[in-house]
Protein backbone atom coordinates (compact mmCIF):
# COMPACT_ATOMS: atom_id res chain seq x y z
CA UNK A 1 0.00 0.00 0.00
CA UNK A 2 1.12 3.87 -0.54
CA UNK A 3 -0.15 6.47 0.90
CA UNK A 4 -0.63 9.25 -2.23
CA UNK A 5 -1.73 12.75 -1.88
CA UNK A 6 -4.09 13.37 -5.12
CA UNK A 7 -4.75 16.71 -4.93
CA UNK A 8 -4.14 20.01 -3.34
CA UNK A 9 -6.36 23.56 -3.47
CA UNK A 10 -6.25 26.62 -1.51
CA UNK A 11 -9.30 28.32 0.14
CA UNK A 12 -9.34 31.92 1.39
CA UNK A 13 -9.38 32.74 5.09
CA UNK A 14 -13.26 31.33 5.86
CA UNK A 15 -14.90 30.93 9.41
CA UNK A 16 -15.82 27.33 8.28
CA UNK A 17 -13.60 25.04 6.39
CA UNK A 18 -15.41 21.77 6.10
CA UNK A 19 -18.43 23.83 4.66
CA UNK A 20 -15.96 25.59 2.23
CA UNK A 21 -13.92 22.79 1.42
CA UNK A 22 -16.69 20.04 0.42
CA UNK A 23 -18.21 21.86 -2.81
CA UNK A 24 -14.44 21.90 -4.36
CA UNK A 25 -13.64 17.90 -3.43
CA UNK A 26 -16.90 17.02 -4.59
CA UNK A 27 -16.59 18.83 -7.68
CA UNK A 28 -13.15 17.28 -8.24
CA UNK A 29 -14.52 13.76 -6.94
CA UNK A 30 -17.59 13.42 -9.39
CA UNK A 31 -16.39 15.75 -12.35
CA UNK A 32 -12.95 15.41 -13.05
CA UNK A 33 -11.88 11.64 -14.54
CA UNK A 34 -8.31 11.61 -12.17
CA UNK A 35 -11.14 12.13 -9.16
CA UNK A 36 -13.84 9.53 -10.35
CA UNK A 37 -10.80 6.78 -10.99
CA UNK A 38 -9.71 8.35 -7.09
CA UNK A 39 -12.93 7.60 -6.03
CA UNK A 40 -13.47 3.94 -7.32
CA UNK A 41 -9.61 2.65 -6.34
CA UNK A 42 -9.31 4.12 -2.65
CA UNK A 43 -10.83 2.93 0.20
CA UNK A 44 -9.66 5.45 2.83
CA UNK A 45 -9.56 8.87 0.78
CA UNK A 46 -9.17 11.74 3.44
CA UNK A 47 -8.64 15.67 3.35
CA UNK A 48 -6.58 17.29 5.58
CA UNK A 49 -6.65 21.19 5.89
CA UNK A 50 -3.46 23.33 6.20
CA UNK A 51 -3.11 26.99 6.82
CA UNK A 52 -0.71 28.83 4.22
CA UNK A 53 1.44 31.83 4.34
CA UNK A 54 -1.86 33.94 2.92
CA UNK A 55 -3.46 34.24 5.26
CA UNK A 56 -5.73 30.77 4.32
CA UNK A 57 -5.72 27.43 3.75
CA UNK A 58 -4.22 24.69 1.47
CA UNK A 59 -6.97 21.11 1.51
CA UNK A 60 -4.90 18.11 0.43
CA UNK A 61 -6.52 14.96 -0.71
CA UNK A 62 -5.12 11.51 0.23
CA UNK A 63 -5.52 8.34 0.41
CA UNK A 64 -3.60 4.78 -0.19
CA UNK A 65 -3.90 2.40 -2.79
CA UNK A 66 -2.42 -0.74 -3.80
CA UNK A 67 1.02 -0.91 -5.38
CA UNK A 68 -1.10 -1.94 -8.10
CA UNK A 69 -3.33 0.46 -8.34
CA UNK A 70 -0.68 2.89 -7.47
CA UNK A 71 1.41 2.03 -10.58
CA UNK A 72 -1.42 2.51 -12.74
CA UNK A 73 -2.21 5.84 -11.19
CA UNK A 74 1.16 7.10 -11.58
CA UNK A 75 1.18 5.86 -15.30
CA UNK A 76 -2.62 7.19 -15.96
CA UNK A 77 -2.20 11.04 -14.15
CA UNK A 78 0.85 12.09 -13.27
CA UNK A 79 3.15 14.65 -15.68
Amino acid sequence: MQKITFHKFNLGDVDDIEVYAAYPINEWLTKTDKGEWIAEHCNDLTWHSLPNDNYGWTISIRGSLTDQHATEYYLRFQE
